[in-house]
């Protein structure tokens, strides 16, 4: 989307112009996340890659969750990962 515009080719006193439009590929899951079974007290990491780097919001149902001792949300490039620390039966 960056690379949106217009160009020109420019040839002595005369140019021509062009507009160009990118349109984005929409965000997919390459590597979708694993279900998993843990023991109380241990931690989880829960790990999807998607198709480009975009913003990733994690919920358990409709609860958002936010980074704290608990839950901890690393981004590296494509890769969304959710670790979950001293986890409890109610964390299921």
């Amino acid at each position: 989307e960056n690379d949106a515009g217009d160009y020109t080719c420019v040839c002595g006193d005369k140019q021509s112009t062009a507009s160009l439009a990118v349109h984005a590929l929409p965000v997919l899951f390459k590597e979708e996340l694993k279900n998993e079974e843990v023991l109380e007290g241990a931690s989880v990491s829960l790990r999807c890659e998607l198709t480009k780097a975009a913003p990733v919001q994690w919920k358990i149902g409709s609860k958002v969750l936010k980074a704290s001792d608990k839950y901890q949300m690393r981004q590296p490039g494509t890769t969304a990962e959710l670790v979950i620390h001293d986890l409890e039966v109610k964390d299921a």
